[in-house]
């Protein structure tokens, strides 16, 4: 069965032509909600919570990307889940960092120890960048530079005009490479500014 076969079948509730879709989209869904929260329950939470909102709101959806239609759901209930954070304040600077249990997922299995370590801490160091920026560039820059989503197709998802996404893009992207290069010791050596660089 096609997407849209899928689609019209779910809408007429038949769960399992949504679990298909589920399946689908889920690894999406829930990559999109840990790099913008930076914590694998929180995420888990946020696209289990997505896609049941989905189902209730499937009627609503009326064509177009369905990718862009769960992932603006996604984005929204991440929003949801951060106000919601803010009101309630709890977290160290580990909290930021990558879930130690998902690195296992991540791991190309060529690589050697030394390699797995590097990556590891550089990934680490990227999230807590990621999660230090505003929620809407946050978001932003993991659809474009996570998911590798068009600029229309961030538009389309956050429901901002193209203007909006470039600008929250630009300034993420600077924002993180400031935060990465005021902290070359967090770097694993290979991906750090030479001296010479770093004092010109």
């Amino acid at each position: 069965m096609d997407e849209i076969a899928l689609i019209v079948a779910a809408k007429k509730g038949e769960l399992r032509a949504f679990n298909q879709l589920v399946l689908q989209y889920q690894g999406m869904a829930y990559n999109l909600a840990y790099r913008v929260l930076g914590d694998s329950d929180a995420a888990a939470d946020v696209t289990q919570d997505s896609f049941v909102k989905a189902f209730k709101s499937l009627r609503q959806y009326r064509g177009g990307s369905f990718k862009a239609w769960v992932l603006r759901i996604v984005t929204n209930t991440c929003y949801d889940y951060l106000r919601a954070k803010q009101r309630r304040p709890s977290s160290s600077l580990d909290d930021l960092a990558e879930d130690p249990d998902r690195a296992e997922e991540l791991t190309h299995h060529g690589e050697g120890p030394e390699e797995y370590v590097m990556r590891r801490e550089l990934s680490v160091t990227i999230q807590t960048g990621i999660a230090l920026l505003p929620a809407d560039q946050r978001i932003a820059l993991v659809l474009s530079d996570v998911e590798g989503m068009s600029y229309q197709e961030i538009a389309e998802v956050t429901e901002s005009e193209l203007g909006t996404v470039k600008s929250r893009l630009s300034r993420a992207r600077a924002k993180l490479r400031d935060y990465l290069q005021a902290r070359p010791e967090l770097l694993p050596a290979r991906y750090r500014l030479n001296d010479s660089r770093m004092g010109s």
